[in-house]
């Protein structure tokens, strides 16, 4: 069986048409520009990914502490809510 390459979904047959047909367009002066353009690129896009995941995680962590205070919160008032109702118990 043979392997063949892949990137991108395209085999290696149309990975070198491919260049060839950028090499025919843009001459072999103009590709290094472009790759390190496209580099940078993809660089940005990676870092706004990032960025936006990290921002997705500290919102659900907000959320959660929000969660949390609410609950902890429900249940100082339901102890508050005892003591008191204890202290009128006892009161003569």
């Amino acid at each position: 069986m043979a392997h063949t390459f892949l990137l991108f979904n395209i085999s290696g047959g149309e990975f070198i048409i491919v260049a060839l047909i950028f090499l025919v367009l843009f001459g072999p002066k103009q590709i290094p520009t472009m790759a390190r353009s496209s580099a940078k690129v993809i660089k940005q896009v990676r870092n706004a990914t990032n960025d936006i995941k990290r921002e997705i995680m500290n919102s659900a962590e907000d959320q959660k502490l929000t969660e949390v205070k609410k609950t902890i919160e429900e249940g100082h008032d339901a102890l508050k809510e005892a003591t008191d109702s204890i202290k009128r118990g006892t009161k003569i």
